[in-house]
């Protein structure tokens, strides 16, 4: 229980104090994309004139208030894709087109997974430990087999109710020329109008302070397994 509070600690505070960020507009895309059931929702923001020069991470939070996606492991907003582009489309079936500007860095993926409505399930899908499982979400293609079904369901991520996802790009992508920002929503049922993504022109990572909590939280775990031991 401690261990999971101090990891959820980290997660929370992992925002800079210095990043200029910015709340994104969506526009949804005509047509479905997806794997097998299809049945993914492509929006679309136009990010050439945000107000910032350059992008380096991109967060979405649930804000759905216990509506969005399904029970237990696919509470909240569901996320198929995120792809950062250059490239301007206007039907969802288009996706395989898009040339993508930056590559997310999946790997530092930053999670704060939110609540489950009841029954709740071990872990929400597409998460294992606490983070995103990249190898079950493939959050960069729009492939996500729109089930709840398992087996079945693939390709997607479920942020539950309040839960907070920052995607990293490995390197700053500049703005001021065409440059749009594709989200994919499983299920097709409106999710991103009810969830806030924001832009952001720096990276998110732990901050220092936080990792030092992080560590005496550990530390104490440690001692008290010792002390249990000596008992």
């Amino acid at each position: 229980m401690r261990r999971v509070m101090l990891a959820g600690v980290l997660c929370a505070a992992a925002v800079s104090a210095h990043a200029t960020t910015i709340p994104v507009t969506f526009t949804q895309l005509t047509g479905i994309t997806g794997g097998s059931p299809a049945g993914t929702a492509v929006y679309i923001a136009d990010l050439s004139s945000i107000g910032i020069g350059q992008i380096s991470s991109v967060t979405i939070q649930d804000n759905s208030g216990g509506l969005g996606g399904s029970t237990g492991q696919f509470s909240g907003f569901d996320l198929d894709a995120i792809v950062l582009s250059t490239t301007l489309i206007s039907d969802a079936t288009q996706v395989g087109t898009l040339v993508r500007t930056g590559t997310f860095d999946f790997a530092t993926s930053v999670f704060v997974a939110g609540s489950q409505r009841p029954p709740p399930d071990p872990a929400l899908f597409g998460t294992s430990g606490g983070q995103v499982d990249n190898s079950v979400a493939t959050l960069d293609a729009f492939d996500g087999n729109s089930t709840t079904a398992i087996p079945g369901a693939a390709g997607f991520v479920s942020l539950g109710d309040g839960g907070i996802l920052s995607e990293n790009l490995t390197s700053p992508v500049p703005t001021g020329s065409p440059l749009y920002l594709y989200i994919g929503e499983v299920g097709n049922n409106g999710e991103v109008a009810a969830s806030s993504i924001t832009v952001s022109s720096e990276r998110v990572v732990p901050e220092p302070a936080t990792i030092a909590v992080l560590s005496v939280g550990l530390g104490g775990l440690g001692w008290l397994r010792r002390r249990r031991k000596s008992v």
